[in-house]
């Protein structure tokens, strides 16, 4: 399966549930402003966080955007250009 990169913004009344979506999203990307994460996911991995997002926002006080930028082909930081402070990545590391 082709990982595609995401950015995954959110606008949540509740703050329960913005802090229950922040965690969410912080296990499956980088958190790289106050609601805004770059996540790279495949398809199994976007369909499983859609359906437990459906399951935690409000569907008429909240709202989650989800905008693919395509295949994880090359860095999402070789396509990013960013003004002001820089955008740096989280390091991942495997621990089994």
């Amino acid at each position: 399966m082709s990982r595609h990169h995401y950015i995954i913004t959110y606008d949540i009344a509740d703050d329960r549930r913005r802090s229950d979506v922040f965690k969410m999203l912080t296990g499956s990307g980088d958190h790289a402003q106050y609601s805004v994460f770059f996540c790279d996911l495949n398809e199994q991995e976007l369909v499983q966080l859609r359906a437990r997002l459906r399951s935690t926002i409000h569907h008429r006080e909240d709202q989650v955007m989800i905008v693919d930028l395509g295949t994880a082909v090359q860095p999402l930081d070789a396509g990013l250009q960013v003004l002001g402070r820089g955008y740096e990545p989280m390091v991942r590391s495997i621990v089994i």
